[in-house]
């Protein structure tokens, strides 16, 4: 028996007569795409007593308890407890106090190297890095995405006890290795993410806005160069004593949660009204169709009107390309009620709404679509300018990406790749193609519309001298209990760059500013500004404009 049980005979006989301090190993650094360090360590201490090893209970509670600033009588009854083999005294200790508890010579107590985590940028990436639970689990962000990776496997320091848990005099130490965790290379740009958080934050402070988010994502491969979330908090010193705070501050809301996107929707209904055009689809209207010049649309019995008072001729006799710069909801609703519903759906679907886009991050939303089957004239009409659906900022942002890149959607990512400290890549992500939505024929006369809307158009404050920026603005009033909340709107700009061969995509969000709350007012300046740093620290020459 004792051949087939070995073993587990073996692993029992050596618990019995051994005791374990544990080592833990080092968790893996998270770097940024140039091999900027944003989650490292510190060497710190763990503190352990053994009940039963511990000679001098009284002295040694108190010699404990000034160095550790405990009640006297707390740590004399963690000392007196002999139901458990192990006390756990103190996380993360500096090696100062470790060495002060040393030189006090105290029999039963010991100590191991711990990890302490760290983040050289305090608060920036905080939503997308995440954090850890005192050093060892990740509790948030990739931290817990990719915590099998990072963490590790535990080692030990056995020592040889007798039939109590005393150490045996003139025994020696066993030392199991740890193995330490692996490192994650991310394809943010921390430079894009920092300036990304300077414009926001300022933009947050001169709106007096409710929150102010970014994506910054490479249209090429659907790589993530920046992602922000204001209000945010400092890894090093999250609130842990406030679980709304931490709770609210630590949700990465670009992925987690939705909103009605507004006019920036209208990209994806051009797109699809182009593509079926261009395939000869008699219900499509072409770029050169004058749509009416009425500022309301009845569809079902309800009325569409248009932001615009349509007063002096604004918005007469448009075409895609000038409803497009103008922003005229009744045009879009032309075009989604021409599709018609199995149309307009079949393109929703390919453009990811209404479906996760498979990004490695835990919590994705989903977002609200509603079933084709029960769509009405009326909800599709809204759905043509973004409303009556909800969608994610990453949901939008990668089929905006989609819509100009060619027509091609990849699975957004994070991470790039997973490699030890020796150079050896475990795990190497790349683009990765999910589908097609639109020919390149038609993304790029999409472009050439949305760089108009930049150039002459709603997005003229996100216009760059000498550089081909692209793009659309979006105001969405916002709902409460089903209503519309008097005063509450949404502020956002979908841009790029070069538009004729996307590079850089940047989706800007500002909830409930105060004052002016357009987004071509509120939302593209942030664009710009964004394109600019980026143009300067990536040493981009001018191109000229289309």
């Amino acid at each position: 028996m004792q051949l087939f049980w070995q073993e587990k005979l073996l692993s029992l006989a050596l618990d019995q007569w051994t005791r374990e301090i544990p080592v833990t190993p080092e968790r893996g650094k998270i770097f940024d795409r140039n091999g900027e360090l944003l989650a490292g360590n510190e060497t710190a201490y763990s503190v352990y007593a053994r009940a039963n090893a511990v000679t001098d209970i009284e002295n040694t509670a108190t010699v404990l308890s000034a160095l550790l600033h405990v009640p006297r009588e707390d740590m004399q009854a963690k000392l007196s407890d002999r139901s458990r083999s192990e006390i756990t005294l103190l996380k993360q200790g500096e090696k100062s106090l470790v060495q002060s508890i040393e030189g006090s010579g105290l029999k039963g107590i010991y100590y191991a190297r711990d990890n302490k985590r760290m983040y050289p940028y305090g608060a920036l990436a905080s939503q997308v890095l995440g954090f850890t639970a005192m050093g060892s689990e990740g509790t948030t962000g990739l931290e817990r995405f990719y915590d099998s990776f990072l963490r590790g496997e535990a080692g030990e320091i056995l020592y040889e006890t007798d039939l109590v848990g005393a150490e045996i005099e003139g025994t020696s130490a066993s030392y199991l290795p740890a193995t330490d965790g692996l490192n994650l290379r991310l394809t943010l740009d921390y430079r894009i993410q920092a300036l990304a958080e300077e414009v926001m934050g300022r933009t947050l402070a001169q709106t007096s806005a409710k929150a102010a988010r970014c994506i910054v994502l490479d249209p090429q491969d659907f790589g993530v160069l920046a992602m922000v979330n204001l209000p945010s908090y400092d890894l090093n010193d999250p609130p842990r004593d406030d679980m709304d705070a931490l709770n609210r501050l630590s949700r990465n809301c670009l992925v987690s949660d939705i909103y009605e996107p507004g006019s920036t929707f209208k990209i994806i209904t051009a797109a699809a009204d182009l593509e079926e055009w261009r395939k000869g689809n008699p219900a499509a209207l072409s770029p050169q169709y004058v749509f009416p010049s009425s500022r309301t649309r009845s569809v079902d019995g309800t009325t569409i009107k248009c932001w615009s008072d349509h007063k002096n001729g604004k918005h007469s006799g448009q075409t895609l390309a000038e409803a497009l710069n103008n922003s005229c909801n009744p045009c879009f609703v032309d075009l989604a009620l021409g599709l018609g519903k199995e149309t307009f759906y079949s393109y929703l679907t390919a453009f990811g709404f209404g479906k996760a886009t498979g990004v490695d991050f835990s919590g994705e939303a989903v977002g609200m679509l509603l079933p084709e089957g029960s769509v009405r004239d009326c909800d599709l009409a809204r759905i043509g300018f973004g409303q009556t659906i909800a969608v994610s900022p990453l949901q939008l942002a990668c089929a905006a990406a989609s819509a100009v890149n060619g027509g091609y959607y990849y699975t957004p990512h994070i991470l790039s790749e997973i490699f030890s400290d020796d150079g050896y890549v475990a795990v190497k992500t790349g683009k990765k193609l999910m589908g097609r939505t639109v020919s390149e024929e038609t993304s790029r006369l999409l472009s050439s519309m949305l760089e108009g809307v930049v150039r002459e158009g709603s997005g003229k404050h996100a216009y760059i001298e000498g550089y081909r920026v692209a793009g659309k603005t979006g105001t969405a009033q916002k709902y409460e209990n089903g209503v519309i909340a008097q005063g509450k709107y949404v502020s956002s700009f979908v841009g790029y760059f070069p538009a004729d061969a996307p590079r850089y995509l940047c989706l800007i969000i500002v909830d409930e500013p105060q004052g002016s709350y357009y987004g071509s007012t509120v939302a593209a300046p942030c664009a710009k500004e964004i394109f600019e740093g980026i143009i300067n620290f990536m040493k981009i020459p001018a191109q000229g404009g289309a």
